[in-house]
């Protein structure tokens, strides 16, 4: 089966960010997305940034295609300015994060479509325990060629990226231990979790025919790797992260995404070897990074050297601050620093909820979403 892949312009970059709808007095869930998607559509159609997802207590917000990090901030920010006037309407709070901290699957209903049915149907009790949220980001990539290497370096830092945006500490009501309980819920659905390492574009093609010819999948799309190709968009689409809790870090967490993909890409265009892991390793850093957050002592390399996920991430800010003055997102890569700095979100979450109750971390949320940075 040949995949066709789309070219496109050199590290542009787009962004997809999964909103919660939040009752404003119970702190739950609301299954309102068909009522808030309804009165956002307007005499175009509908709004070309903010589009329905698995759960109907779920819209997506996504930027256009930009040169730059900030540039699909501000996509994003014009999204949610869109949003609020119908959510504050219907007492809706937005807020984000890799799960609700008390919300139960259980009484989550699914968006009427048909592709969606068909995920539920084939993967029952598991398929209904998607009350998952994420932020995913596109980079554009100039050559088919190049696509398979990138990723193989990308899986040797995906698990820091994983870590940074841990935000998933509770699962329906009860605190996990997980930094990315979110990490560990989505790899059950059948063709999610770390990506096969093909080597090669024709070995990718064929593990595409053997799926689709068994029905496993239908399309490319239904592969929701943690890096994948997105071969229609001519995209490398980095999907392990945790939905942050305000903007900040989304762009935080994008630009140092962003950073890798060119400096990998600079090292292909200069004849230089990418880093690669064993895939074993690889899988191990997911659950540590899943497990410890910003704690995880992850595996860095084919030798098995091992590094406090921190302190690798603060000489990677060093390394890649050059790139990020190409790439124009230095301010966004610096808000790294901040995360280093303050904790990830599930910090924040498990501090809450220690001086409070799980009704207090959802009140945190919203006020971040509305702050637009970490209180």
């Amino acid at each position: 089966m040949i995949v066709p892949f789309a070219p496109s312009e050199r590290s542009t970059v787009g962004i997809e960010w999964e909103l919660q709808l939040v009752d404003a007095d119970s702190g739950d869930l609301r299954q309102a997305a068909g009522t808030v998607l309804e009165r956002l559509t307007g005499p175009d159609g509908p709004h070309p940034n903010v589009h329905p997802e698995l759960l109907l207590n779920t819209v997506e917000v996504v930027s256009g295609v930009n040169r730059t990090v900030g540039g699909a901030g501000r996509d994003l920010e014009r999204a949610i300015a869109d949003l609020r006037p119908i959510t504050d309407s219907l007492r809706i709070e937005l807020a984000s994060a890799g799960t609700h901290p008390f919300a139960r699957p259980a009484y989550q209903r699914v968006t009427d479509k048909e592709r969606y049915a068909t995920l539920i149907d084939r993967t029952r009790w598991w398929g209904r325990q998607m009350l998952l949220y994420g932020v995913h980001v596109h980079v554009g990539i100039e050559d088919r060629d190049k696509v398979l290497p990138l990723i193989g370096a990308l899986m040797t830092r995906f698990a820091h990226l994983q870590s940074l945006a841990a935000s998933s500490p509770f699962w329906g009501g009860e605190d996990t231990g997980y930094a990315s309980n979110r990490a560990m819920m989505f790899q059950q659905l059948p063709t999610a979790g770390v990506p096969y390492m093909f080597r090669r574009w024709e070995h990718l093609e064929r593990y595409v025919e053997d799926m689709t010819r068994t029905g496993v999948i239908d399309d490319f799309s239904e592969l929701r790797w943690d890096v994948r190709p997105s071969p229609g968009l001519g995209t490398i689409e980095v999907r392990v992260c945790d939905a942050a809790t305000n903007l900040q870090e989304v762009l935080a967490v994008s630009a140092l995404t962003h950073c890798l993909v060119e400096h990998y890409s600079a090292m292909l265009d200069a004849g230089e070897e990418l880093p690669r892991v064993p895939p074993w390793f690889v899988a191990e850093n997911k659950w540590r990074s899943a497990r410890y957050g910003m704690d995880a002592i992850l595996i860095l390399d084919d030798a098995g050297e091992e590094e406090l996920v921190t302190d690798t991430v603060a000489k990677m800010l060093v390394e890649l601050a050059p790139v990020a003055e190409r790439l124009g997102c230095a301010a966004e890569l610096a808000d790294v620093q901040r995360i280093l700095d303050g904790g990830a979100s599930y910090q924040r979450q498990l501090k809450v909820a220690e001086r409070g109750t799980l009704d207090a971390v959802v009140a945190s949320m919203v006020a971040e979403m509305r702050a637009g940075h970490p209180l």
